[in-house]
């Protein structure tokens, strides 16, 4: 009896690496903690973004080429430098000349000649000029931002009955708001040692974005916007507004405000032209990485130097303290807008500051020196405890709902 034939062993086959079960690869939590920039790199940055507006702020070369190549922007130049040169010299005059010999005088109407002076000549003129000098520079930002963007780029003035409203309620706070930095700058100076520096400070940052004002209402931007632009690049627009803010701390008050508006529309022109910077306050290098590399990865600035200094927060509270006053709107405080306008910032509520600028928001033309992130993009952004900084949820590997 036959044994029945052994049947051959299977062989081994060692599997191939592709048919390995790959294991999952996990990033290390250090990779996923945010990047800072030095102390040193920093301060640069902020040295280098001051450099920038103070060389935005002498562009008279614009202001010239303009003014020669477009006949409109010259005509309202030469009228507003005319008229505020006459209102400056009349000023002059009053001040240097007739009140030092009306105080001298012992009959009654020489020694009241500059009070007849002011009533009669200064005030009219001046309130006149300053009236003009506002719808020509109202012309001369339109006419700018016209040439360089074309006629249908501005965001368009209501048609609508509740439209005009608000327009009415946007002028209308506006002057308050012109009014309240005023005081606050004045008070400034009232206080000992610290109050004079400070009150200059905050002059140039007025100027500045009194001069800006015309080309962010162009573009659509809102009052919480506009005063978050400034404050997240506060160092550019200190130095826009020194060589304006120098000049206008010389003389008597009312010789001061003259010489503004004799600058006023050439200011307004070099802020047209102007590339305020960094582009995304909270990733500063990203317009320098642009060019070059392919890493995305977000460069803070370093906790020790704020990203953004509330500048025009004691003037928003006052704003609010006057319209409750007057009973002019209803609802939240413009305060509360403002502080929900940060980023990371509680959520934005209804108020009469965003009531009355609701005409101006939306997006005519998107801004080169707005980061590219849109409201929406910055719920998604979780504040670092104890750096008082905003990141992406994304870098962190968090989740927000």
């Amino acid at each position: 009896m036959s044994r029945p034939p052994r049947r051959p062993r299977p062989q081994y086959t060692p599997p191939s690496s592709s048919e390995f079960i790959q294991a999952p690869q996990y990033a290390s939590s250090r990779s996923t903690y945010p990047t800072f920039l030095s102390l040193q790199e920093t301060a640069w940055l902020q040295l280098s973004c001051a450099g920038r507006g103070l060389v935005d702020a002498f562009r008279w070369d614009t202001v010239v080429r303009l003014a020669a190549s477009d006949s409109e922007v010259r005509s309202n130049v030469f009228k507003s430098l005319m008229l505020n040169t006459v209102s400056l010299v009349s000023i002059y005059f009053f001040d240097w000349l007739l009140l030092p010999l009306a105080q001298s005088q012992q009959k009654w109407f020489h020694r009241n000649l500059g009070w007849f002076y002011q009533v009669l000549w200064l005030l009219p003129v001046v309130g006149i000029s300053f009236y003009l000098n506002s719808s020509w520079c109202t012309l001369i930002a339109k006419r700018t931002f016209t040439i360089q963007h074309g006629t249908r780029a501005a965001a368009q003035p209501p048609s609508t009955y509740s439209g005009m409203l608000n327009a009415l309620a946007t002028s209308a706070y506006r002057a308050v708001m012109v009014f309240t930095s005023v005081v606050l700058s004045f008070a400034l100076s009232y206080v000992p040692y610290v109050g004079p520096p400070a009150g200059f400070a905050f002059l140039c940052w007025v100027d500045a974005y009194y001069c800006f004002e015309f080309i962010w209402i162009a573009r659509g931007l809102s009052l919480s916007r506009r005063v978050r632009h400034l404050e997240e690049r506060w160092a550019y627009y200190f130095a826009f507004g020194l060589p304006s803010a120098a000049l206008c701390t010389w003389g008597s008050s009312l010789a001061n405000a003259a010489l503004f508006a004799l600058f006023f529309p050439a200011y307004i022109i070099m802020a047209m032209y102007a590339k305020p910077v960094p582009l995304d306050p909270y990733d500063p290098t990203s317009s320098a990485r642009g060019g070059s590399g392919n890493d995305d990865t977000i460069h803070y600035p370093s906790p020790l130097i704020p990203i953004r200094i509330p500048v025009f927060a004691p003037v928003i509270f006052l704003n609010d303290w006057i319209v409750r006053i007057l009973s002019v709107g209803a609802g939240g405080s413009a305060s509360a807008s403002y502080s929900g306008s940060g980023r990371g910032g509680a959520r934005h509520q209804h108020a009469p500051s965003d009531g009355a600028e609701s005409i101006e928001e939306g997006e005519a033309v998107d801004m080169d020196t707005m980061s590219a992130r849109s409201p929406a993009g910055d719920t998604g952004r979780v504040r670092i405890r104890g750096l008082g900084q905003s990141v992406p949820a994304a870098r962190t590997g968090r989740k927000f709902d």
